[in-house]
């Protein structure tokens, strides 16, 4: 004689309980996760140049490095292929970071173009000054013959000499986004996605920051905002410059022609500004 089992009707009953058990479980397991927010410090900080439909990231220390860059061909006049040659060599030499070693082809090679003292490129201090290395690097580039006109990689490779003259290649789409997006060739097209500020920010430092590569700027302090008299198109390299130094800076909110960046959000949105000036703001001392 067969083993006899549970009926049918017994079956249908906990499988039915089964899936109300398995909805209420999964349901609160789904409530849990929605009000779960992913603590400050797994937030990935990331900035980004989207033009068109292109987009391509670098580190907040990067895109720091790379605003200097593109704020300095600004300055001299250069067209924004120049801090498009610029930025990608950067990429290539020394992954836009300010690196204190070389390798060895260069043993002596530093900073972000790594320049060589022993080449003509000046002391291993000044090659290691951002701002120095970018001019350096930019006296260079003018000299030869319609650069502008030239492929990146082979503009690049005539001012490095390197061994790799084809490297340069690989760099030339970020190079070129990078450059559009920080000599405000596309305006509010530099975004960055940062954690809170670490630390009270200071409007006096933002400024001597900033004067330090674009020169003297105007700007007044008001309470903790910098106040800039800028306008279209050139107030947005000053604005783009100021979203890569959020972190450095702790800046929290950029305002410029009718857009806003947000530390809060990572990214522009229209917003009421005043059409005549740049208002950069600094996180305050959240003691007081």
């Amino acid at each position: 004689m067969p083993a006899t089992g549970p009926s049918r009707a017994v079956l249908r009953r906990r499988r039915i309980g089964a899936a109300a058990l398995l909805a209420v479980v999964g349901g609160g397991v789904w409530a849990a996760a929605a009000q779960f927010e992913p603590p400050e410090v797994l937030r990935t900080e990331r900035c980004t140049a989207t033009v068109g439909s292109d987009s391509y990231d670098l580190t907040p220390v990067q895109a720091q490095n790379a605003a200097l860059i593109a704020g300095v061909a600004v300055v001299r006049g250069l067209p924004a292929r120049a801090a498009s040659i610029a930025i990608a060599t950067a990429v290539q030499e020394s992954r836009l970071e300010n690196i204190d070693y070389g390798d060895e082809a260069g043993p002596d090679s530093r900073g972000l173009f790594q320049q060589r003292p022993s080449q003509g490129w000046g002391t291993e201090a000044q090659v290691m000054d951002p701002l120095y290395a970018a001019g350096a690097f930019y006296d260079a580039l003018v000299r030869i013959p319609g650069y502008e006109t030239l492929p990146i990689t082979d503009a690049a490779q005539r001012v490095q000499r390197s061994a790799y003259p084809t490297a340069y290649a690989d760099h030339e789409p970020e190079g070129r986004a990078f450059a559009s997006a920080l000599t405000g060739q596309s305006p509010a097209a530099l975004t960055c996605v940062l954690r809170k500020a670490s630390a009270p920010g200071d409007p006096a430092a933002v400024a001597a920051a900033a004067e330090r590569i674009f020169g003297p700027l105007g700007g007044v302090a008001d309470g903790n905002a910098l106040v800039v008299p800028a306008t279209e198109p050139g107030g947005w390299t000053t604005a783009s410059w100021a979203v890569a130094s959020a972190d450095a800076l702790s800046i929290t909110e950029v305002s410029f022609a009718g857009q806003v960046w947000t530390r809060a959000s990572g990214e522009w949105s229209p917003s009421p500004t005043d059409a005549e000036n740049l208002t950069i703001t600094v996180a305050g001392d959240p003691a007081s």
